[in-house]
Parts: structure tokens; C-alpha cells; sequence
């Protein structure tokens, strides 16, 4: 078997309220309770990782993103001595 079509198991154990609520939102979307689980847990966890890898700006601030991408400030004194210790090192 390739490496592609492995499956992966994981178990948790719950109480039987729990496990009885799934299933009873599982049968109400027509599917089993596997397939629900891990459409519901895969779906939060796109939603865990979007929210911590997107930035989201208000308009303001996107505006201000933008001018400073156009209109970049100069280089203060600590940035300039950075790269010459960075071109030095090199």
C-alpha cells in the first residue's frame, strides 16, 4: 500500500451524551458518525489556522499598510548600524 492511501486512526473516548449528540447531528445531515466528526473537526481546524495566520486590517490600517509600502520612511541611525554589522559579519 502506498504511502498516499495509509490512513491515519484516532480515537477519543466521550461520554454517551456526547456521542448521542453526534450522532444525532450526524443522521440529521444524512451521514455517519465518523464522516461527521471529521468534517466537523477538519473544518474547525482550517478555521484555527486561518485565524492565526491571516492578518485582517480595518481600512485605516490597511491604508496605512499601503502608504508605508509606497512611501517607505528612512532608515534610522539603529538600521544603519545594523547593516553594517550585518555587511561586516558577511
Amino acid at each position: 500500500m502506498s504511502t498516499l492511501n495509509k490512513m491515519a486512526r484516532l480515537e477519543a473516548q466521550i461520554n454517551p451524551e456526547t456521542q448521542a449528540l453526534l450522532q444525532k447531528a450526524a443522521d440529521l445531515k444524512g451521514c455517519s458518525l465518523t464522516k461527521f466528526v471529521i468534517t466537523m473537526v477538519e473544518a474547525e481546524a482550517y478555521g484555527v489556522i486561518v485565524k492565526h495566520q491571516v492578518i485582517k486590517l480595518n481600512q485605516a490600517d490597511s491604508q496605512a499598510f499601503v502608504e508605508s509600502m509606497l512611501n517607505p520612511p528612512q532608515p534610522d541611525s539603529a538600521l544603519n548600524a545594523a547593516t553594517h554589522f550585518y555587511q561586516d559579519m558577511c
